[in-house]
């Protein structure tokens, strides 16, 4: 049986496809039909475990026999195995690529994470944008979750984020607010993007319950909070940094006193983990 949700499920079976074509005409041309083998598979670095249950899916898909050896979200050494896999020699070889692919992304998304959680020391959340690969979103966070990560909106049905394109449409911020606080459900939070002072007092006096300040360096966000603790502003709302944040500068933002720091860094700026599958003859 295959584990995984549904639409992991499938965008697999898409990725499949798309990398099998009509065959491996190379197996199909070397490897007998009813030949047997099995696999392992392990990361030549260190590194964070991700990617474990789409390496099931991918594998139960082709008719493999999987075996899990390590759990997801742990610290694994080189040459560590994490899985075997077992089954038709041909289904092995057809997984190897789509496999080593999606799991090495993971895990290279899952390992920056983890390091940017641990460098911040639980002052902040770590956060993900939705600069994500096309097709790869739903991996993408899945990998920041495990790693320790916020995954932040999934999709544009998440919740309300009013950025500066919205506004250069709209007549002012508390326009936007209003319209929004009317047209959708109570259970969905209102964010507004904000780049200076007088912004992000209009966004807190129109009752927005995010507010994120877009490339604005620590000591501009600092002054702002300070000027909306002042005016009594401040409370019950979550405060955001995003833009301009890297692994090099986060701590500056983790100490300016918002609560998330988002960074489009940690999915759009990845390097996969080096790993391997590497079959024996069974």
């Amino acid at each position: 049986m295959v584990h995984g949700d549904f639409l992991s499920v499938e965008k697999i079976r898409e990725f499949l496809k798309e990398d099998i074509g009509l065959g491996d005409i190379t197996s199909k041309t070397l490897i007998p039909a009813d030949q047997k083998a099995k696999a392992k598979f392990y990361y030549r670095e260190k590194g964070i475990t991700a990617g474990l249950k789409e390496a099931r899916i991918i594998y139960e898909l082709l008719g493999c026999k999987f075996e899990q050896l390590k759990e997801e979200g742990i610290v694994a050494e080189p040459y560590e195995v994490l899985f075997k896999v077992e089954g038709p020699a041909r289904s092995l070889l057809e997984g190897e690529r789509v496999g080593s692919n999606l799991i090495g992304r993971m895990a290279g998304i899952a390992s920056t994470t983890h390091e940017l959680v641990m460098k911040t020391k639980g002052k902040i959340r770590v956060a993900a944008t939705r600069k994500t690969a096309p097709g790869l979103s739903v991996f993408d966070k899945r990998a920041v979750s495990i790693g320790g990560g916020d995954t932040h909106r999934f999709r544009l049905d998440d919740c309300v984020l009013i950025k500066d394109n919205h506004l250069t449409l709209l007549p002012s911020i508390t326009d936007a607010v209003k319209r929004a606080r009317k047209g959708v459900s109570f259970t969905k939070k209102i964010e507004v993007e904000i780049r200076i002072l007088e912004e992000d007092v209009e966004a807190a006096e129109a009752g927005a319950d995010i507010i994120m300040f877009d490339n604005m360096p620590p000591a501009e966000i600092i002054r702002c909070l300070a000027y909306l603790s002042e005016k009594g502003l401040k409370d019950d709302r979550i405060f955001e940094a995003s833009g301009w944040v890297t692994p090099e500068n986060i701590l500056g933002y983790a100490d300016s006193g918002v609560d998330v720091v988002s960074m489009g860094h940690l999915t759009h700026s990845i390097r996969s983990l080096d790993v391997k599958l590497e079959i024996e003859m069974l």
